[in-house]
């Protein structure tokens, strides 16, 4: 595997790639301590990348555009941002311009390699810590009961994003689908497009046949 890491900070650099070490024993790594260096090196024709990891607003950042250009010159790259931010503003921007997820710095090193592995399997990272509003409980639980999920969206939805899926096919808006679980609309948007992001569709109409329901009634 081959890794693309740009990051103005060289310490994280270097941590960020024993943490990767971790997750891949055979990854090799590029590293670009500004934005013009780290589209440079995506532009190379003789290296095809596997991840390309980004960080918001380092020199010559571009704006969330950047990612966009990224992906043309890496198009089988995930590209993913690693960011300070853990604002929903930048989550939503980066993920509507193309990004496969979304990993705050503040993460610990298991919810890391937890988001990585998520998207490797080809889902799409929205982290909790920006997605929590209030009392609203983790998405691993919170003392809720979950049914079972269909063995794909397990795989490639947060259990978050299948709650929001589960009543997008029940046909509720957006206001409907943030009242019953305890979001904003706002947040819900984000769920949204992560959803096609992950299901490769275009809206929701595609998104509620994309898979069967994801649990029975």
């Amino acid at each position: 595997m081959k890794i693309l890491i740009g990051d103005d900070h060289v310490l994280f650099r270097e941590g960020l790639r024993r943490l990767l070490e971790q997750l891949r024993d055979n990854a090799t790594f590029a590293e670009a301590s500004n934005f013009d260096e780290l589209l440079d090196m995506a532009a190379s024709k003789d290296q095809a990348y596997d991840l390309v990891l980004t960080d918001l607003r380092m020199p010559g950042w571009p704006g969330f555009s950047g990612i966009g250009m990224l992906r043309d010159r890496q198009p089988n790259a995930k590209v993913v941002v690693i960011s300070a931010s853990e604002a929903q503003a930048d989550v939503r921007e980066a993920l509507e311009n193309g990004a496969a997820g979304y990993i705050p710095k503040s993460s610990s090193v298991k919810i890391m390699l937890s988001a990585l592995d998520l998207i490797f399997s080809g889902g799409v990272y929205v982290p909790a810590t920006v997605l929590r509003e209030g009392n609203e409980p983790d998405q691993r639980g919170g003392g809720s009961v979950i049914p079972p999920t269909d063995p794909q969206l397990e795989q490639l939805l947060t259990q978050r994003q299948r709650e929001v899926l589960d009543r997008l096919r029940e046909g509720k808006s957006n206001k409907q689908i943030a009242h019953e679980l305890g979001l904003s609309e706002g947040t819900v948007k984000i769920h949204m497009t992560a959803i096609f992001k992950s299901l490769g569709v275009r809206n929701r109409t595609q998104a509620a046949m994309a898979f069967p329901q994801s649990h029975s009634a």
